[in-house]
């Protein structure tokens, strides 16, 4: 199975969310956990690409309308990979700081491939690190999930705004990637099935 992960947001030009207690940045902990995401499904026998950037799509308002730093978007790599499934990783953040736990999107919840693909992701990270289950939802506006052309998912691992989630989204990094590579091969599994 040929698995694209997009960390997401970008170190240099989007850090994504903060951590308003320490500083925490969004887009290194998609960064470490894709790597590591990466690195399990590997070992299980997939091949994988992984590109982090806000050069999101086409029509996205990130890096593709600077001159001095375009280049292919994320879901044009995607597709033109031909990757069999995509796994977008990112934090949540909310202002009110007790907004909690974990959700995994799809782009519509019509029983097809893409909703497999996030309750198997889903029921991995609750079951691996005990995360509140926010569920999984619907949401055809993410860009990583309207320009793909294969099963695609956007993983919000925890709230980096919540102080409890925030100290199990640095320091349960590994377990995260074990959960979304697990449940990725549970996907593959339930296909071949």
């Amino acid at each position: 199975m040929k698995v694209f992960i997009n960390p997401g947001h970008d170190i240099d030009y989007d850090s994504g969310a903060v951590s308003p207690r320490t500083g925490l940045r969004e887009c290194e902990v998609a960064a470490h956990v894709g790597a590591l995401t990466k690195h399990y499904l590997e070992a299980a026998g997939c091949t994988c690409e992984l590109m982090q950037s806000d050069n999101l799509a086409p029509t996205s308002k990130g890096r593709s309308v600077y001159a001095d730093r375009q280049g292919p978007t994320v879901t044009e790599t995607a597709n033109d990979w031909d990757a069999d499934i995509f796994v977008s990783i990112h934090c949540n953040s909310a202002e009110a700081d007790e907004a909690c736990g974990t959700e995994t999107f799809a782009y519509d919840l019509d029983g097809g491939d893409g909703e497999k693909l996030a309750k198997c992701i889903q029921n991995q990270i609750v079951g691996a690190i005990g995360m509140d289950d926010r569920g999984v939802k619907a949401d055809p506006g993410l860009l990583v999930l309207k320009y793909t052309s294969m099963p695609a998912v956007l993983v919000e691992l925890g709230f980096i705004s919540n102080a409890d989630d925030e100290e199990l989204l640095t320091g349960c990094q590994d377990d995260f990637a074990r959960a979304i590579a697990r449940g990725v091969t549970d996907y593959e599994q339930m296909l071949m099935a």
